[in-house]
């Protein structure tokens, strides 16, 4: 409980992470000019901790600890405290979880804890969560803090030589992204057999608890299957481990049966309990990977759960004015997924003898329940196994269990919501707008499309100031430099917008981007690109990001879209500067391949080269057109369809023009065949052309 409402230097910040500590005890200082002055003026450490508001443990250690008088009054008395969101500054967790591995020697998370040097931001201890008392073999949060303080007061020979090896292991870091080798074909094969060999055959996903989506690894598996199907050297692993994994999620507990939308992760092997949290950017990787599964395999499940999925974000995410929030929480009333949660008298009491009957068999709900003393929904039976034990049959068994959903989905919604983290993140923006933009394309629905330009022109309009774009906005408040995801995560949006509905002004706002991105953001000496920008804050490290994490990779994200944009432009300079960051990275990404499912995706599209079809013509013809390209899972393929009477475009597209009532131009790579002048032509060569063969 705070004391008669006294609130910290948090109080004025927009992120909503940061305004849960604003009332804390701890004297919390944002970072900034600040915090790091009065440390170096009081000769303190400074405790930087680290988390987001839809954090589990974050909660659990600040109701423990940050809550508590007694810790708070031994923070402030010696070290200066920093709270930090993660989401609103990545450049800082970046450096710091790096930080947090050289010096434990194992993955980090979050919460992060983190002691730095008030001279030179250099970090001498690092740790997650701890508990106010020493519980499970974890020493206390103040037993810590004790033994950390000793060291900084007592121990500055140690201190200094520590700083040195730091600032070593990252120059090291460093280093290894300066390489100048070349991508082989290989590499591709070498990164699906090492997710092979990570999968797992019983549940799915990859490796053992806790499960993540992981989807650019699936995406990675995906691509190798439509690249090898028309070679006769296609692996029998390859659409398996992808349909296995997303029918193990979508029917998991994992997915929100009831509401649409993924959980960040399942605790267990089998996705049936999830840690609850629901990230916008999870559910804008999954999105278009349930409707290019669905275009591979014809599976209408995976159609289904991408509809759902879209309907969440419409629902549940976009804000009035058009940008997505960033999560919904996984606690309400102070319990981790009470939200989602039902009791057996609950169900019972809501539904029909007909629907309990149903719903029982569905979703598995006899015995012992499956989370705390209550079930979370699992799809435990299939539709003809419920129909064939409830002697009715498909259509029936579909309306009786909507029936549930919908009743449930009601009663759930009049309980006490999740927080729902509302500040806009212009990278988060950008991964859904790609999202809902290739399932609206692809489904037919003009909703997921309004939806993506709502978010892209939301972005455009607010968080576009001074030609440079900021990082988030919330409460009319938009602030800080924006990183490398920021401007590649929105060109990718762009180039998947444009393919879903022409709008004059979108691709030249991607070539506006694509121009700071080159000035501002790439390493001109070795290739490849910092997360930070030349004129940003200097920090302790500049970081370039080869490895995927929950998000792919900034430089494996750029090299994609400066290839993309390289072909539909005929611009020689972004097809350079991509080969360049692949050059630069090759290294990284020989040593360890599967762990870079963005730069492999590039990779894939530097061997092999992009198609690019752009349609020009009257409205009719047009959509004609257009649905011959959307019948099949096609990775490395853009259709523009460019309405004849489109205003001045950009690069080579100004003289792709209308010849007839109908024109297409289609290039592989940089090269192109004879314009095709009527729908009879273009689906000629559709149907005896083979989608993405490699020969």
């Amino acid at each position: 409980m705070n004391q008669a409402k006294q609130h910290n230097r948090l109080i004025d910040e927009t992120s909503p992470y940061l305004l849960q500590h604003a009332y804390n005890p701890v004297d919390w200082y944002p970072w900034g000019a600040e915090a790091l002055s009065k440390a170096q003026a009081e000769n303190r450490p400074i405790l930087v901790s680290i988390g987001y508001s839809a954090c589990h443990w974050c909660h659990v250690m600040e109701h423990e600890s940050f809550e508590d008088q007694q810790v708070a009054q031994y923070m402030n008395q010696h070290y200066v405290c920093v709270k930090v969101d993660r989401e609103e500054r990545p450049d800082l967790d970046k450096i710091y979880q790096t930080a947090h591995q050289l010096l434990t020697q194992r993955p980090g998370g979050w919460p992060l804890n983190v002691v730095i040097s008030p001279y030179d931001f250099v970090p001498f201890f690092a740790g997650t969560y701890f508990p106010k008392q020493p519980r499970h073999g974890m020493p206390g949060f103040v037993e810590v803090l004790e033994r950390v303080t000793d060291y900084y007061q007592n121990k500055k020979d140690r201190l200094r030589e520590h700083g040195v090896a730091v600032k070593n292991a990252f120059s090291q870091i460093e280093a290894s992204s300066r390489g100048q080798g070349s991508v082989q074909a290989e590499i591709l094969d070498q990164a699906f057999e090492q997710l092979a060999s990570q999968y797992d055959p019983v549940h799915g996903g990859f490796g053992s608890a806790p499960k993540f989506p992981h989807p650019t690894n699936l995406e990675v598996c995906l691509r190798h299957w439509a690249r090898h199907r028309h070679t006769g050297s296609s692996n029998p692993k390859d659409l398996l481990i992808v349909r296995h994994t997303l029918q193990a999620m979508a029917e998991g507990g994992i997915y929100d049966q009831l509401g649409g939308g993924f959980c960040r992760y399942s605790v267990d092997d089998r996705w049936m309990v999830p840690h609850f949290e629901k990230m916008l950017y999870d559910n804008a990787q999954l999105l278009p990977l349930l409707v290019d599964t669905w275009l591979a395999s014809g599976d209408t499940l995976f159609r289904e759960v991408a509809i759902e999925t879209g309907e969440w974000v419409l629902r549940d995410m976009q804000s009035s004015d058009g940008g997505y929030y960033s999560t919904l929480d996984a606690d309400s009333e102070g319990e981790e997924g009470k939200f989602y949660a039902w009791t057996t008298e609950e169900l019972k009491g809501l539904l029909t003898d007909n629907e309990w009957s149903a719903a029982e068999i569905r979703f598995g709900l006899r015995g012992q329940p499956n989370f705390e003393g209550k079930w979370h929904l699992n799809v435990n039976a299939p539709f003809d196994v419920v129909a064939q034990r409830c002697g009715i049959d498909h259509e029936q068994t579909k309306a009786l269990l909507n029936s549930v959903k919908q009743k449930l989905l009601q009663t759930r919604n009049q309980r006490v919501w999740p927080g729902r983290d509302e500040k806009i993140l212009t990278a988060w923006n950008g991964l859904m707008v790609k999202g809902m933009a290739h399932a609206g394309r692809m489904l037919g629905r003009n909703d997921f499309v309004q939806s993506a330009e709502q978010a892209f022109d939301f972005v455009r309009h607010n968080l576009w100031n001074n030609k440079r774009l900021q990082v988030t906005t919330k409460d009319g408040k938009t602030h800080l430099n924006a990183y490398l995801d920021d401007y590649v995560f929105m060109i990718d949006a762009a180039l998947e917008l444009v393919q879903a509905r022409w709008r004059d002004g979108d691709l030249d706002f991607a070539i506006e981007l694509t121009e700071i991105l080159l000035q501002r953001f790439e390493d001109s000496q070795y290739g490849g690109f910092y997360f930070t920008s030349d004129d940003h804050e200097k920090l302790l490290h500049r970081h370039k990001p080869t490895q995927d994490d929950a998000i792919p990779s900034g430089n494996g994200i750029a090299a994609l879209v400066l290839s993309r944009l390289g072909h539909v432009l005929s611009e020689p300079r972004y097809l350079e500067a991509a080969d360049r960051t692949l050059s630069a990275l090759s290294a990284s990404l020989h040593h360890y391949p599967s762990a870079h499912g963005a730069l492999l995706l590039a990779a894939e599209e530097y061997l092999y080269p992009t198609e690019t079809v752009i349609l020009r013509g009257e409205d009719s013809l047009l959509e004609d057109a257009t649905h011959m390209y959307q019948q099949n899972y096609a990775p490395r393929r853009i259709v523009l369809t460019i309405p004849g009477d489109a205003a001045s475009l950009p690069g080579i597209l100004n003289e792709r023009v209308m010849r007839a009532p109908m024109t297409a131009y289609v290039c592989t790579g940089v090269q192109c065949l004879a314009p095709m002048m009527s729908l009879e032509e273009l689906r000629a060569h559709v149907q005896q052309s083979e989608p993405d063969s490699t020969e």
